[in-house]
C-alpha cells in the first residue's frame, strides 16, 4: 500500500501522462484520478470492485479511495487533479463515493483530454475536467462514504509499509497502535473497502512482482523476502492477485 502525499493539499493541482503496458500497486491519495484507455484493455481495482476498461472507457477514482492498475498490451492516459480544481462539483460529493466508477468517454471528450497540457489555460483545463465529472454524475448514483480518521489510517499504511516483509497481522498492528484488533479490522474495512489482510497481501505481491522481474533470486527466496513463510501460501496468493503462478509470471517477463 502506498500513500501518495506529494501533491496533498496543493491547490488546483493537475497533471497528465500517457504510457504503455502500465501497472501500479494499490495506492491512495487526496486527488481525483482518471484512467482511460487509448488502446487495449486494463483492469482497475477500486476498493473491492474491479473494472475492465477498453478504448473510450475510463474509471474516475475519488480522493482517498484505494485503487490499483493492471494492464498489458495497452496504452493509457492518466489524469490526476485535486478536489479544488472542480470546486463546484466535489463539495456536493465530499462525503460520498460513486456506486459505479466506470464511465464511457465520448470521442470529443477523449480528444480534449489528449490535447490537454500542463500549459493549457485554467479555464480550458477546468472545462475538460468538469465535463468528465458531469459524465460520471449523469451515469451513477452515490453512496455515503464512511468517516475516515486520516491519522489512524495513515498509521496503518505506514505500519504495513514498514512490516509487510515480516509478521504483519492485526495483532501486530494492535500492539503498535493500541487499538483492539477487531476494531482495527472493522475500521480499515469500512474506511477503505478492503480487508486488512487483502491489503497486506497486495503489498507483498507487488514487491514479489518486482523481485521476479528484476532479479534472478529463486522464487522461494522472493517469497520469504515478501513476508511469506510458506511457498504454498505465496503461490496461492500470487495467482489470486496476478492471475498466473509466479513461475509463469517470471517466464513472461
Amino acid at each position: 500500500m502506498i500513500y501518495q502525499n506529494q501533491h496533498f493539499g496543493v491547490s488546483e493541482y493537475f497533471c497528465k501522462e500517457t504510457g504503455e503496458n502500465f501497472s501500479f500497486p494499490a495506492h491512495i491519495h487526496h486527488s481525483f484520478e482518471l484512467i482511460t484507455m487509448l488502446d487495449g484493455k486494463m483492469t482497475v481495482h477500486v476498493g473491492e470492485k474491479s473494472y475492465e476498461i477498453g478504448r473510450g472507457e475510463g474509471v474516475l477514482v475519488f480522493p482517498e479511495q484505494i485503487h490499483a492498475l493492471s494492464g498489458t498490451d495497452c496504452k493509457h492516459l492518466l489524469v490526476i487533479f485535486s478536489p479544488e480544481t472542480v470546486s463546484a462539483y466535489y463539495p456536493r460529493h465530499a462525503c460520498e463515493i460513486p456506486q459505479n466508477s466506470k464511465i464511457a468517454i465520448p470521442d470529443y471528450l477523449l480528444a480534449q483530454l489528449i490535447e490537454l497540457e500542463q500549459t493549457s489555460s485554467t479555464v480550458r483545463t477546468k472545462a475538460v475536467l468538469y465535463a468528465v465529472c458531469a459524465t460520471l454524475d449523469e451515469n451513477t448514483a452515490y453512496v455515503k462514504r464512511k468517516t475516515v480518521g486520516s491519522g489512524l489510517l495513515q498509521k496503518i499504511f505506514d505500519f504495513v509499509e514498514q512490516n509487510y516483509d515480516k509478521s504483519c497481522t492485526l495483532e501486530d498492528l494492535s500492539r503498535a497502535t493500541g487499538y483492539h484488533p477487531s476494531y482495527l479490522s472493522r475500521y480499515f474495512s469500512e474506511s477503505t473497502g478492503m480487508s486488512f489482510i487483502s491489503m497486506v497481501n497486495r503489498r507483498r505481491i507487488d514487491r514479489a512482482c518486482y523481485l521476479l522481474r528484476n532479479t534472478d533470486k529463486p522464487i522461494i527466496e522472493c517469497a520469504y523476502e515478501c513476508g511469506y513463510t510458506s511457498l504454498r501460501s505465496f503461490n496461492r496468493n500470487f495467482k489470486l492477485c496476478v492471475g498466473i503462478p509466479p513461475k509463469e509470471y517470471r517466464e513472461d517477463a
